[in-house]
């Protein structure tokens, strides 16, 4: 039996919630929101899919949410830190946030989509010990009592396809 993956879960939460007031609330955020309303997103479907904001910078996350030692430690075995050289930093900066949840809503990873031309287009958290990617669909938590009721479901390729989708009505994707 292995750690105890509670910390882990709740740190997860924690971020996820930091995440989503910087959409709403950090100054640079409305390059975020005109991005996720070019490609039609509403407010309302990005709180379904609890969409967030990294803002720029090398140290938010960790200036925010890095506290002592240990929670360092359990951001950067969740991939949000970037242990490198003796220094830690943000793995997500000046990114939108798409939280990854099991089966039951809790976020266990992140995807981060960047604004304009800067690569990686994609910056996905890497596995860890709550997050398997092979064992994980992106807005299975949303769509699952539809596609019980339904017995079928669609399987598209990226985050926002997956989310235009559901506010298009169709939420057995």
């Amino acid at each position: 039996r292995g750690p105890d993956p509670r910390p882990l879960f709740d740190l997860l939460e924690e971020t996820a919630g930091l995440y989503r007031r910087q959409l709403r609330e950090h100054p640079d955020a409305a390059r975020a929101v005109d991005y996720l309303k070019r490609r039609g997103l509403s407010g309302e479907i990005a709180a379904v899919f609890g969409l967030g904001y990294a803002p720029p910078g090398w140290d938010f996350l960790l200036r925010r949410a890095g506290g002592d030692p240990a929670r360092q430690e359990r951001l950067v075995t969740c991939g949000l830190l970037i242990d490198q050289d003796g220094k830690r930093y943000d793995r997500f900066r000046e990114r939108i946030i798409f939280p990854i949840t099991d089966i039951s809503g809790r976020p266990i990873a992140f995807g981060g989509r960047a604004m304009g031309d800067e690569q990686p287009k994609y910056l996905n958290s890497p596995e860890s010990d709550i997050y398997h990617k092979s064992k994980v669909l992106y807005g299975l938590y949303q769509a699952k009592q539809t596609i019980a009721k339904e017995d079928n479901c669609y399987l598209v390729e990226g985050y926002t396809d997956v989310i235009q989708f559901h506010q298009s009505g169709i939420t057995n994707v």
